[in-house]
């Protein structure tokens, strides 16, 4: 099978099923039963698109859940 318009090249399948079967753990049932949009959709929480910036909401809130840490203080949970 050949890829869409354009230069005319193999479908990546081994790259797309190990995607499919090893990252997101689909049953060959799903994955075969999924069209390429859906699998499309389902890789997408993998990437993030340039225009899709972290907005300021979501930085505020991941550095309250991970707050920087002096160096001296780094770790000290370990050393009880």
């Amino acid at each position: 099978m050949k890829a869409g318009a354009g230069e005319a090249r193999e479908f990546p399948w081994d790259q797309v099923m190990a995607m499919g079967f090893g990252l997101l753990r689909l049953s060959p049932s799903t994955f075969w039963a999924m069209t390429p949009r859906e699998f499309e959709r389902a890789m997408s929480v993998f990437t993030r698109r340039a225009e899709e910036a972290t907005r300021r909401d979501d930085l505020a809130a991941l550095m309250r859940i991970f707050p920087d840490i002096p160096e001296n203080e780094e770790r000290a949970w370990l050393r009880t």
